[in-house]
C-alpha cells in the first residue's frame, strides 16, 4: 500500500485539488445568501485549497466568486490582491467587495489593480476621493525620489567597514523617508476641493449632466451645461460640437467636476473617446492631459465673448432682434 503523502505527490494530486476547489465554490455560490457561520467556514477551507490548485482552477474559481453577492472580507481581500491576471474579473464585476476593501488593494497592489477598480460601474465617493489621491500622490512623490537616488552614491566611498556603509543606507533612506512626507503634508495642505473664486457644479448640476450623458440626451445636457456655465445655450451648443471632446472636458475640468465622471461623461457622448490606449480610455488620457489653470482661464474667455453677444436668457442670436430696430426707434424720412 503506497504513502498517503507519496499519492499527494502524484500528477493527479493537483487535479483532485482543483476538483476540491472548485466543488467548494460551488457549493458555497448555492448558499447566497450564506450564514456567519458558513461565511466562517468558507474563509477557513478557500485559502489554502486556492493556494493549492493550478492556475486555471484559480482563474474559474474566482470567475465564479465574481458573481457571488456575499463572500468573507478576508477572501474577497485575498482573492483581489492576486496577481492582476487573476484578480482582475473580481476587481473589475465583484459586487461583494466592500469599500475598504478596495481602497486597501489600491495603496497595496500598484496602477494595475488600480486601473481594474477604476473600471468598475459603480464606485463610491469615499473609493473615488481615495483613488484620485493615491493617483496624485504617485505624481507629486515621483519627481523628489528621481532626485534623491544619485544623492546615495557619494556616501558609499567613505564607509570603511560593513557597519559604516548599512548606517550610511540608513540615513539615505531616513532622508528619503523625510522627503517623502514633506511632499505628503504639501499635498494634505492644500485641499483639493478649495476652488475658491472659481466657479463649480453644484452635485445636482453634476448629477443631471452624468444622467444625460449615459442616456445621451445631448439637448438636455446642452441645456444643464449652459446653466452650470451661466451662459447662454449656444455656448454649450458650441462646445459640444468639438467632436475630438477637448473643449467639453477643458470645460468639466474648469467646472471642478469629478475626474472619473468627466470621463463618464466623454465615453458617452462621443464613443471613439470610449477606446482603449496604454490601459485607460482615450477620455482619461484628453483629461489627464489637461492643467486646471489653463482649463479655467479659456473658459472664463469664452464666458466673456458669450456676454458681449447675448443678454442673460438669451438662447441665440436672431436677426429680427439684433439688427432691426423696435418701431417706435425709427425714423422716417419722407422725399419732398
Amino acid at each position: 500500500m503506497r504513502d498517503r503523502f507519496r499519492d499527494l505527490e502524484a500528477p493527479s494530486a493537483s487535479r483532485k485539488k482543483d476538483v476540491v476547489l472548485m466543488a467548494t465554490v460551488s457549493s458555497f455560490e448555492g448558499l447566497q445568501p450564506p450564514t456567519r457561520s458558513e461565511l466562517r467556514q468558507f474563509a477557513e477551507l478557500f485559502t489554502p485549497l486556492f493556494q493549492a490548485s493550478s492556475l486555471e482552477a484559480k482563474r474559474q474559481a474566482v470567475a465564479a466568486l465574481s458573481q457571488c453577492v456575499q463572500i468573507p472580507a478576508a477572501v474577497a481581500l485575498f482573492v483581489g490582491s492576486q496577481p492582476i491576471d487573476i484578480a482582475a474579473p473580481f476587481l473589475t464585476s465583484s459586487p461583494a467587495i466592500d469599500d475598504e476593501t478596495l481602497i486597501t488593494i489600491a495603496r497595496t497592489q500598484g496602477s494595475a489593480h488600480m486601473k481594474a477598480i477604476v473600471s468598475r460601474n459603480a464606485l463610491s465617493p469615499r473609493v473615488i476621493d481615495a483613488l484620485v489621491g493615491l493617483r496624485q500622490a504617485e505624481q507629486r512623490l515621483a519627481a523628489p525620489v528621481e532626485l534623491e537616488a544619485p544623492s546615495v552614491g557619494p556616501a558609499e566611498p567613505t564607509a570603511t567597514s560593513p557597519e559604516e556603509a548599512e548606517a550610511a543606507a540608513q540615513r539615505a533612506n531616513e532622508e528619503e523617508m523625510r522627503n517623502r512626507i514633506r511632499e505628503l503634508a504639501c499635498h494634505v495642505s492644500r485641499p483639493e476641493g478649495d476652488r475658491l473664486g472659481l466657479r463649480n457644479l453644484s452635485p445636482i448640476q453634476a448629477a443631471l449632466l452624468v444622467r444625460f450623458a449615459r442616456n445621451r440626451e445631448a439637448a438636455l445636457f446642452a441645456k444643464a451645461l449652459a446653466n452650470g456655465l451661466s451662459a447662454s445655450r449656444w455656448l454649450a451648443e458650441r462646445i459640444m460640437l468639438d467632436i475630438s471632446g477637448q473643449q467639453l472636458a477643458t470645460t468639466l475640468i474648469s467646472l471642478g467636476m469629478d475626474f472619473l465622471d468627466a470621463v463618464f461623461v466623454l465615453e458617452k457622448l462621443y464613443p471613439h473617446l470610449a477606446e482603449l490606449q496604454h490601459g485607460v480610455t482615450r477620455a482619461w488620457m484628453v483629461l489627464d492631459a489637461l492643467d486646471p489653470e489653463e482649463c479655467n482661464a479659456r473658459v472664463e474667455a469664452w464666458r466673456r465673448a458669450d456676454n458681449y453677444t447675448y443678454l442673460p436668457g438669451d438662447t441665440g442670436p436672431t436677426h429680427s432682434d439684433r439688427e432691426v430696430p423696435p418701431a417706435r426707434g425709427r425714423r422716417f424720412i419722407r422725399p419732398r
